[in-house]
């Protein structure tokens, strides 16, 4: 016999999944104003848009283990009904290398773009680390000259200062793994014919170097010698060299000197006869010299030794924009803001699709990194003003509230019509309310045949009720105003002016 019981509905939860977010009004607001400041700029140089595909195949993104089927846990993929593996895209720049390949034949040579657009990358999300978020990136391909390289750092010093960044808040720190294979072949670490060995004792130097801020030279000295324990009793395992061989490698980080002629200076000093590193040294005394030309001083860009960025990724110069002010960080301390873009030269990307070698060198911009630093200088509109909103007093006259509707947007106003539920007058101010509307216009019947309209100025009673104490206070600035209908479009841009410059 059947129960009588009303069986639950399994309902879905209404969470999106964890390392996502949700992108209300005024954060895509903000984030398109930044961007289109970023973009006009890319353009200025002389780049051009590009958009590609969200999905590639993961031979394209090149992110597989070679011995298993499945691809790496870095992406996010499935196997299509044809049995090959695809993936979202993790970067905006494997994307970019698919289509130079793809496409070279039909593309300038140099090809410089610039792309904007979600990422995905599936690892552990944790505070302020998101597994989907956005990049912009700038790409010059085609070229060995170290003026791209040039060109990109000034470009992204101008982006900085377009969007709100001052000189003087912000610093491009630039190196080159080229010099620091150089360094590396002086203490024994690299081989030009046999490039793959020692990588792993390699890898530990490049993560002492990267630990400089935080442990100190005489923790990374540890790092790069046998090891380190720290205040937990955890040991990390070091890089085995020797204290001669160590202070080679610290004093490569700590070389940055007044200028940047001098810091190559001492820069030729560590690399010795290392044909490698000299060559790395030349191109950062080129950038240099290219840079100063166009203006960009020390307090800009300037050669530091001290960045390495994943530099097993790179083949040449390095790039990394530091946003040099102090934030409290969530515990009340004081340090300064941190990166915000980096890049480099990658001139081995495109040779996995043509087996030739072909020259690259771009930026990537932390996007949500720098709307956040954007907020901290307080560079942002707060909130974009919401529409106008035309109440409705008479739900059988729709068709001229929305004939006024229709006036204001083909003026270029921002307006919408009231389409909750008109019987309560006052839930439709509260809607103008949650919609931060500058104004409300009102219009029954008694205005109707005068030929009137009743417009209210919800952003200065808003001021006028923080502020205004008095009857006389009151009057002298009255939140609503009488017009005539045919003066509509004119009063409501008047109010709208008023409440932005106040």
């Amino acid at each position: 016999m059947a129960s009588g019981k009303k069986q639950k509905v399994a309902r879905p939860k209404a969470i999106q999944p964890r390392g996502f977010r949700d992108y209300f009004g005024a954060d895509v607001s903000e984030r398109t104003q930044m961007l289109k400041g970023i973009t006009d700029v890319y353009h200025r140089y002389g780049f051009d848009p590009l958009e590609t595909s969200a999905v590639e195949t993961v031979e394209a993104l090149g992110k597989f283990l070679p011995d298993v089927d499945r691809p790496n846990d870095g992406v996010f993929a499935w196997q299509d009904e044809d049995e090959g593996w695809m993936a979202l895209r993790y970067d905006l720049t494997a994307p970019l290398a698919r289509v130079y390949a793809q496409y070279r034949n039909d593309l300038p040579s140099p090809y410089r773009r610039f792309a904007v657009g979600p990422v995905w990358r599936n690892e552990k999300p944790g505070p302020g680390r998101f597994r989907q978020f956005y990049q912009c990136d700038a790409d010059t391909v085609g070229t060995a000259s170290m003026a791209a390289d040039a060109e990109i750092c000034a470009m992204l010093a101008d982006a900085l200062e377009a969007v709100g960044i001052e000189r003087g808040d912000y610093v491009i720190r630039i190196n080159n793994r080229k010099v620091l294979n150089g360094v590396m072949e002086v203490v024994g670490l690299w081989n030009a014919d046999a490039p793959e060995d020692q990588a792993d004792r390699r890898g530990i130097v490049l993560r002492a170097i990267d630990k400089l801020d935080r442990l100190g030279e005489k923790g990374v000295a540890a790092l790069l010698g046998e090891g380190r324990k720290d205040e937990s009793g955890d040991f990390t395992e070091g890089a085995g060299l020797s204290a001669e061989q160590a202070e080679i490698v610290l004093g490569f980080v700590s070389a940055r000197r007044e200028t940047a002629a001098a810091t190559c200076a001492r820069l030729r000093e560590l690399v010795g006869a290392s044909t490698i590193g000299l060559d790395g040294v030349s191109e950062l005394e080129q950038i240099g010299e290219l840079l100063n030309a166009q203006g960009y001083g020390q307090e800009q860009a300037l050669i530091d030794p001290s960045i390495v960025r994943g530099l097993a990724y790179y083949t040449g110069p390095v790039y990394e924009a530091e946003l040099t002010f102090e934030i409290f960080d969530e515990k009340g301390r004081k340090r300064q803001f941190g990166s915000v873009a980096g890049g480099g030269r990658y001139d081995d990307l495109v040779k996995r699709f043509t087996g030739q070698a072909v020259p690259a060198t771009g930026i990537s911009i932390g996007v949500d990194r720098l709307l956040a630093a954007l907020r901290e200088k307080g560079r942002l509109q707060s909130e974009a003003p919401g529409p106008v909103v035309v109440t409705v007093m008479d739900r059988d006259r729709m068709a001229d509230y929305q004939a006024m509707v229709g006036e204001l947007r083909g003026a270029g106003i921002r307006a919408e019509v009231y389409l909750g539920n008109p019987k309560n007058f006052g839930n439709q101010l509260k809607y103008a309310d949650r919609r931060d509307s500058p104004v409300a216009v009102i219009e029954g019947a008694d205005e109707r045949a005068a030929g009137k309209v009743q417009i209210k100025d919800l952003a200065l009673g808003k001021r006028l009720a923080a502020d205004m104490t008095t009857h006389e206070e009151w009057a002298a600035q009255p939140a609503q105003l009488e017009i005539d209908r045919a003066d509509l479009v004119a009063e409501v841009r008047k109010m709208i002016d008023r409440a932005r410059n106040a």
